[in-house]
């Protein structure tokens, strides 16, 4: 997906710079002929039928649209409705989000090494110690640890 994303973006980005030198006149006659075409897909189509995107095209999609104000965007004739494009970019930042604030480790973090062999040498002499007089004797050597890590 990523590959075909980075696709998308260069080819478009080649097709940006070909239409500099082209005048403002020919660039709605092609976004007219577009439009034209959009209708025509439509109207084969029919209302029941849906057009599928691939998720690196609602990427694109997603990435083009969504820099445009709301008025704009109402104004633009789609093969998709403008609320969809809007939760496309919702889920697109949802995922985003997701994907950096997801904890990089599992489970709880491991004890260091220094704390654990203290451990381990306070109930090897002191036998007749549970786990909280252990925690006790730690907490109270200014080291913090669960009880339950004991």
């Amino acid at each position: 997906m990523l590959l075909r994303l980075a696709y998308l973006a260069v080819t478009n980005a080649f097709a940006a710079l070909r239409l500099l030198p082209v005048s403002d006149r020919d660039k709605d006659v092609e976004i007219l002929a577009l439009r034209h075409q959009i209708t025509v897909l439509e109207r084969q189509l029919g209302a029941d039928t849906r057009v599928r995107f691939a998720p690196e095209d609602r990427t694109f999609l997603t990435a083009l649209l969504t820099s445009l104000p709301r008025e704009v965007l109402r104004r633009l004739r789609l093969l998709i409705q403008r609320d969809t494009v809007l939760r496309w970019h919702r889920d697109l930042t949802r995922r985003r989000h997701a994907r950096t604030c997801r904890p990089k480790r599992r489970g709880r973090p491991p004890t260091v090494r220094s704390i654990r062999t203290l451990v381990l040498r306070l109930v090897r002499e002191n036998p007749t110690w549970g786990y909280r007089r252990v925690h006790g004797e730690l907490t109270t050597l200014g080291i913090k640890v669960a009880p339950s890590t004991v």
